[in-house]
């Protein structure tokens, strides 16, 4: 922790110099780095780099030829950004402004305000990673792998994921437009979303029609997941399931203590995930003595939405042999952030561990694979207990979930076949 922090500290004075720099030239560089800097937080090389940046912030303030565009903050987190972005650790370790911040911070509360959809950057694209389910974007029809070309018919190609996100955040009740490109389709439109206000539901399930399984749904793993998980869990046993089919589909993760808890529910014993440090280290996360569920047949499904603790329970189930995938690929995000807070409210996410399953399957951009691949048709959205409600048995199996009726199958199959 100390070592990562002085980088920071290094950082913030690098872009101080920078800053400075403007008026005061070039000439200055070592000066002031010693004056701002303590030299015992400045490694070998730093002066040249940071007389390096120093230098084209001047070029760009002074010779680019739209100075509105060339604002300091804008600039700073910009160059925060491409830091970060540098790092290769795509849509996981990233900076976030004050507004930012403010919002990933109420996300792991369980609330925020916008149009609810986990984006990242990709080959130089902004990107929906998740629309959350139920929220204005998955409504408005945006999937996984939608890139932003225009945010209210500005062209943000060029723009940082900071940048792009600033403009497409806004209050409840306000309206953003998105021009959406499609790769599956080659088809580009325009999508209006109202922002709204946003309660995020952990937890929900309901009993499928006509059977004796129940769906649960864990839509994000923020503060409380698994207290309201065991609540679920609770219900489902005196509704008399026979079985659960474990939906994690576009679940864009949280906090990993709710992961392990989640986990926790389903198994008595082993590890949940194993985390790696910087040295190669290995430490396991055990499963903690609390497993309501740790028999009941489950089938568990997940799509390339399902991202970092969402991906840390399913490879924990499936590497156990707890149950069996079903969907698609996830996301492969597979590593530890720590939260760095900066002087105006600002912050960097910085991954400082990895993520392995128990066995040590890497999940950092390779992704937990399902046991069964099937894929949603084209424009199918996934079925949420939520949209269930009044379903019937003909209903459901015409609905077009096909991961959800493969899921239910499979399960099927599993309660039919005797135990040993």
């Amino acid at each position: 922790m100390k070592k990562v922090y002085q980088i920071l500290l290094l950082v913030g004075g690098g872009l101080f110099l920078v800053a400075v720099g403007i008026a005061g030239g070039i000439a200055g560089d070592r000066f002031l780095l010693s004056r701002y800097v303590p030299p015992s937080y400045i490694p070998a090389g730093a002066i040249s780099d940071f007389r390096l940046m120093a230098q084209a912030w001047n070029l760009i303030t002074q010779d680019y030829v739209d100075h509105g565009a060339a604002d300091p903050q804008t600039l700073t987190y910009g160059a925060i950004s491409g830091m970060i972005d540098a790092l290769g650790d795509t849509g996981h370790s990233r900076f976030l402004s004050p507004d930012e911040m403010h919002a990933e911070q109420n996300f792991t509360a369980g609330a925020f305000e916008g149009i609810g959809a986990e984006v990242e950057m990709k080959d130089n694209h902004v990107v929906i990673a998740t629309p959350l389910n139920g929220s204005p974007a998955q409504k408005a029809g945006l999937e996984p792998e939608d890139i932003i070309l225009k945010v209210d018919g500005v062209d943000v190609s060029g723009m940082s994921l900071t940048q792009v996100v600033g403009r497409v955040l806004g209050k409840a009740g306000t309206s953003v437009t998105l021009t959406i490109l499609r790769p599956a389709t080659g088809v580009t439109q325009d999508v209006t979303i109202v922002r709204a206000r946003i309660a995020v539901n952990n937890v929900s399930w309901i009993m499928l029609p006509g059977t004796a399984v129940a769906h649960l749904e864990i839509s994000a793993f923020s503060q409380g997941s698994t207290r309201d998980l065991e609540q679920a869990l609770i219900e489902i046993q005196k509704a008399g399931a026979k079985g659960i089919l474990l939906d994690l589909r576009n679940d864009p993760g949280g906090l990993l203590g709710e992961a392990t808890g989640v986990a926790s529910e389903f198994l008595s014993r082993g590890n949940v995930l194993l985390e790696r440090d910087a040295k190669g280290k290995l430490t396991p996360v055990p499963v903690e003595p609390r497993g309501l569920d740790p028999s009941q047949p489950l089938v568990v499904m997940i799509n390339g939405g399902t991202a970092s603790a969402a991906e840390i329970v399913a490879g924990a189930l499936q590497d156990a042999g707890r149950a069996a995938l079903v969907g698609q690929t996830t996301f492969g995000t597979g590593t530890v952030l720590e939260e760095y807070p900066l002087a105006d409210g600002s912050a960097v996410l910085l991954a400082t561990q990895e993520w392995l399953t128990p066995k040590g399957r890497v999940i950092w951009h390779k992704g937990i694979a399902p046991d069964q691949v099937v894929a949603l048709p084209q424009g199918q959205v996934p079925l949420t207990p939520e949209g269930e409600q009044g379903l019937s048995s003909a209903g459901l199996q015409a609905s077009g979930d096909a991961q959800l009726l493969g899921a239910l199958n499979l399960l099927d199959q599993k309660l039919q076949t005797p135990s040993p």
